[in-house]
């Protein structure tokens, strides 16, 4: 049983993906990961689609550069929601990969999150996954309370340094502005 299927077009496209994985694996949600490309092994990637989705798949990342339409190939042989990950690329930087992801004709949506950004389409996974998942959705609760807390310390470690409440109150204070 997995909960998440991600798909790569490329091996080279690992370097991107492994933010994903760090939050699939630190959130211990079960998934497969492959590489089968939208062009190339059209065929197989249906193949992983349905085998994921017989296997329990709940969401499916799919990260691609250049014309990346594995995202798309993804969502058109398959109910469950697809996460597409545009990759930066040599030639425009990754502008085609996310204008080949973003825009998906109707019927057939693909969420898109931010160019070589992985990690947030593990996390948005998760808060899909959290939905139906108690489990799921308490780490996700916990890891913003985490993530609030380390805003917090920073700026109390950023006001320690550089003023005191004191400073602050009379850099505040209008009057002190003549």
């Amino acid at each position: 049983m997995i909960d998440v299927l991600m798909l790569m077009g490329s091996d080279s496209d690992l370097e991107f993906m492994e933010a994903a994985i760090h939050e699939l694996d630190a959130a211990g949600v079960p998934y497969a990961m492959h590489v089968a490309s939208a062009h190339r092994t059209p065929h197989r990637v249906e193949q992983l689609v349905k085998d994921a989705e017989r296997d329990g798949a709940k969401v499916i990342i799919a990260g691609a550069g250049g014309a990346a339409h594995l995202a798309g190939v993804i969502a058109s042989h398959s109910m469950l929601p697809v996460i597409g990950v545009p990759l930066p690329t040599l030639g425009l930087g990754g502008f085609d990969a996310l204008l080949a992801t973003v825009q998906m004709p109707r019927g057939v949506p693909v969420a898109t999150v931010g160019l070589g950004n992985a990690g947030n389409a593990a996390l948005l996974a998760l808060q899909i996954l959290a939905l139906s998942d108690e489990r799921v959705r308490g780490y996700m609760l916990d890891a913003r309370a985490s993530m609030r807390e380390k805003v917090v310390a920073k700026d109390e470690k950023l006001q320690a340094r550089f003023m005191t409440k004191n400073d602050f109150a009379a850099k505040a204070d209008p009057a002190n502005h003549k």
